[in-house]
């Protein structure tokens, strides 16, 4: 089958554009063609709250040799994005889904390819934000309803897709591992290169720090847990550090290394060292659909602990990885991380490896080439 692949590649960085390269050379490795498209410009400059969008000399991302067509912000575009897709007259058009920003100029191109016999596919990761903004439902289901089928990665991520689309052809299929971080490293080693304490419980926060995901409660967290405990926070922050940094020197105040921070974008060279020091991951978050981080997670063998938000929940009891906090505090995030270490590790990492053996990226690409060749599968799960 020859696919056209639109969303971010390289250069731009970040956890979409790694998975969005892990699913090519997926449906390569299986004889398939496909020839990625891209965005000559991704964000507007006032619009993305990070330092940079794109993969630096440190990083170690996956390239791919992707096509840039598109600009989200500029209409003129988004036809010629769509003549360049047709050009490779190709099975299928897929197309990824995650912000209002871009249902504009990703739904023009879904209707025009469309029309022109095309099957178009959508991975949909966030058809509500969780920051929502005005309209934002209403671009989403513009979007949604300009495509044939939809996929999506979490039960909660199927009800809003249907909640805007009830007709909507809705396939989930679980989130696959990531692959490309290199292997476990020896714990000791790990922990010796990023300076940390090897005879504490080692809790990691990954990824962007944003309000939803609830820094703030896991750091107010460590105030009821002993200091046996220490945290490890890992991720460049989109907006203010300050607040977090405060309640971080209050915490410090009693010991200096309870809580190490490493306020910056963490390139790909770096998640192994991240994970392999870490007894367990943390995500205390206020709202949310899935995690690309659960998978990461998963991979380097570390459970988790979350808080019942989102299809979080659900995920982690049915497969046993981790525990889910009673409720969104800083109190039941302790109390979670706690009944954790009573617990065996071995049950958690026995179902870790159970896990592995289900969400293979062969698993994904089988539903993606399903759905782009058959239709009326409503609702269906895969």
């Amino acid at each position: 089958m020859k696919i056209c692949f639109l969303s971010t590649f390289y250069p731009f960085r970040g956890g979409i554009a790694q998975f969005n390269a892990n699913l090519c050379m997926a449906l390569e490795s299986e004889g398939h063609t496909v020839v990625p498209f891209t965005f000559t410009r991704q964000y507007v400059s006032w619009l993305f709250p990070g330092k940079t969008q794109y993969v630096t000399e440190k990083d170690k991302a996956m390239k791919v040799d992707s096509i840039p067509v598109l600009d989200p912000a500029n209409p003129f575009t988004y036809r010629h994005a769509a003549r360049a897709v047709l050009k490779e007259k190709p099975d299928m058009l897929f197309i990824r889904y995650w912000m209002s920003y871009f249902a504009p100029s990703l739904g023009r191109v879904a209707r025009i390819v469309h029309r022109h016999g095309v099957k178009v596919v959508c991975l949909v990761d966030n058809a509500i934000s969780h920051e929502p903004k005005p309209f934002e439902r209403n671009f989403a289901g513009w979007l949604i309803k300009g495509c044939d089928e939809i996929m999506v990665m979490s039960d909660k991520e199927k009800k809003d897709v249907l909640s805007l689309v009830p007709k909507a052809s809705v396939h989930l299929v679980r989130h696959p591992l990531y692959t490309n971080f290199g292997n476990i490293i020896r714990r000791d080693d790990a922990v010796r290169k990023l300076g940390l304490d090897s005879r504490k419980r080692i809790l990691l926060f990954f990824g962007l720090i944003r309000e939803y995901k609830g820094l703030d409660i896991l750091i107010d967290a460590m105030n009821h847990l002993d200091m046996s405990y220490q945290l490890v926070i890992a991720g460049e922050t989109y907006g203010s550090f300050d607040k977090y940094a405060e309640q971080i020197e209050q915490v410090n105040a009693a010991y200096s290394d309870r809580i190490k921070v490493f306020n910056r974008y963490i390139g790909d060279e770096e998640v192994a060292l991240f994970f392999s020091s870490s007894d367990l991951c943390v995500l205390p978050y206020r709202s949310a659909t899935q995690s690309g981080i659960v998978a990461v997670s998963e991979f380097f063998d570390v459970p988790v602990v979350t808080t019942p938000v989102g299809s979080l929940p659900d995920d982690i009891n049915r497969s046993g990885i981790g525990l889910v906090a009673d409720e969104i505090s800083s109190e039941a995030v302790a109390a979670a991380i706690r009944r954790f270490f009573k617990l065996p590790r071995e049950q958690f990492v026995n179902a870790i490896h159970n896990e592995k053996e289900l969400l293979t990226w062969s698993h994904f690409c089988d539903v993606l080439l399903e759905c782009g060749k058959m239709r009326n599968l409503k609702n269906k799960e895969i």
